[in-house]
């Protein structure tokens, strides 16, 4: 490939990453499936900016910290049309809903949830709510900056999950995307990093060994309990990767 070819096919990625992981209305293009998930920390970036953005413009209007974080927290779901929110809660009916790696996985499909499910989706969300406060109490660019980066870095673990474990099942759309290989999952990570240190600074390492310890063990269970990946299990790990994130910032 030409290097005058590079740039398009770079802003192709992005385009498709964003179209995987959010809900924004942009036009379709090239997709070339798991080799565009380098640009997953970048499509986590923009996401977190936007939603960022609005918790500033709520809190400019004068909202407490609290209502500017559920602004912020509100506008995150809206982008992302809540896939990553259903699938934590898939996850948690799942893995430990079920007695066996089938009954595992047929409950992660059902579009019904449990009690595991509600439990997961409910705490998870209160830890993002009560992070962003505390965030925006702390001050609003800070709290924007950290919402980017909570957004870029555990978006970065997606591939990291796609490439280290199998698929679980033979359909989804995990399986449709295809695995990354070590090269994409590498860009990723950097990217990841940049972002962090471009906006958090320093603490970006503590940040990121963060994440990639709550990754590991979200990988190891799943592997023991459904054998490898799905869709659910990585926006569940890209889940649990923001909120570790969030409270390594905090902390």
């Amino acid at each position: 490939m030409r290097k005058n070819d590079a740039l398009p096919r770079y802003f192709d990625d992005l385009r498709a990453a964003l179209l995987l992981l959010s809900r924004l209305p942009l036009p379709q293009g090239p997709h070339r499936g798991a080799e565009a998930a380098w640009a997953y920390p970048l499509a986590g970036a923009i996401i977190g900016a936007l939603a960022g953005l609005i918790g500033l413009v709520a809190l400019w209007w004068g909202l407490p910290s609290a209502l500017a974080a559920l602004a912020a927290l509100t506008a995150q779901v809206i982008i992302t049309g809540a896939m990553h929110e259903d699938a934590i809660a898939d996850t948690a009916d799942g893995l430990w809903g079920g007695w066996t790696c089938a009954r595992r996985l047929e409950i992660m499909k059902d579009s019904h949830i449990g009690a595991f499910g509600v439990i997961a989706l409910i705490l998870s969300l209160m830890a993002r709510w009560a992070a962003f406060w505390l965030l925006f109490q702390i001050g609003g660019g800070w709290a924007w900056a950290a919402i980017i980066t909570a957004a870029a870095v555990s978006r970065a673990v997606m591939p990291a999950v796609m490439c280290a474990l199998p698929h679980a099942r033979g359909a989804g759309l995990s399986h449709a995307t295809g695995r990354p290989d070590a090269r994409t999952c590498a860009v990723a990570a950097g990217l990841a990093m940049v972002v962090a240190l471009a906006f958090i600074g320093w603490s970006a390492f503590g940040i990121v060994f963060w994440a990639a310890l709550t990754t590991v063990a979200i990988a190891w269970i799943a592997k023991r309990k459904v054998g490898g990946q799905t869709g659910d299990i990585l926006g569940a790990a890209q889940q649990m990767a923001e909120i570790a994130v969030l409270l390594s910032i905090i902390v």
